[in-house]
């Protein structure tokens, strides 16, 4: 019964921040979208991080969160909006502040 306690610790504390952090860009598909894309994408391969980066076009969807683009989202939370577009070091604060 000990044996077994000690296991379900082990796991739960594995698991503890193994989750996969998800990154949205918001944006129609103009050049500052693809731009920050790229930049996004940059950042967490630096950082070495396991994240799910997608990119969100429908207007629809984007107008939940901002009416300027582009726009970054980072685990749902609205980190960025509008130009300028932030540098592949602030990006890695916006990571790293949800991370």
């Amino acid at each position: 019964m000990n044996l077994k306690i000690q296991f379900v610790k082990l796991q739960s504390i594995t698991n503890k921040g193994g989750f996969v952090m998800e990154i949205k860009v918001l944006g129609p598909g103009c050049p500052n979208c693809h731009t920050l894309e790229e930049t996004v994408k940059k950042a967490v391969k630096e950082l070495g991080i396991d994240a799910k980066v997608e990119k969100v076009t429908d207007m629809i969807e984007i107008m939940k969160y901002t009416m300027s683009t582009p726009g970054l989202l980072v685990n749902g939370k609205l980190k960025h909006k509008g130009k300028p577009l932030p540098t592949i070091e602030k990006v890695k604060e916006f990571i790293e502040a949800e991370g």
